[in-house]
C-alpha cells in the first residue's frame, strides 16, 4: 500500500516537472540526487549547497570553473559606460561590474536540441 501511493506522488511530481515553466531548485536537486543513490535528502542537501558555495568562491577570485561534460562558468568585467534614467531619460554613468556567465559543454547543447 505505501509503495502504492510512493509511485502516485512520483508520477504526479514528474508530470509536474514535466510542465511548462517548471524550475528546479537546490531542495529539488537535492532529493533526485537522493533517490537516485540511496543517500538522505539532507546530506545531499549538504553536498548540493557545498558544491554551489565552492563555485561562488571560485569565480569571486576571478577563477573559471570548468565542469566536464557540463560546462564553464567564466567571470567577465563589464566596463564603467554611459547610460540613461529611463524614469528621467537622464544621463548617468554605469558603474563597471563583474558578471558570472556560463557556457554549456557540447554534450548539454546536444541534450537540449535533440
Amino acid at each position: 500500500m505505501r509503495r502504492c501511493r510512493l509511485r502516485l506522488w512520483l508520477e504526479r511530481s514528474l508530470r509536474f516537472q514535466q510542465q511548462e515553466g517548471y524550475s528546479m531548485n537546490n531542495s529539488d536537486l537535492a532529493e533526485k540526487l537522493a533517490s537516485a543513490h540511496g543517500l538522505t535528502k539532507a546530506d545531499t542537501k549538504k553536498l548540493v549547497d557545498a558544491v554551489f558555495a565552492a563555485i561562488g568562491d571560485a569565480a569571486a577570485k576571478g577563477e573559471e570553473i570548468s565542469l566536464n561534460g557540463f560546462g564553464k562558468f567564466k567571470v567577465k568585467d563589464s566596463p564603467e559606460r554611459e547610460g540613461r534614467n529611463p524614469a528621467t531619460g537622464e544621463a548617468m554613468t554605469i558603474k563597471a561590474s563583474r558578471k558570472l556567465s556560463f557556457t554549456p559543454a557540447k554534450a548539454v547543447k546536444d541534450k537540449l536540441n535533440g
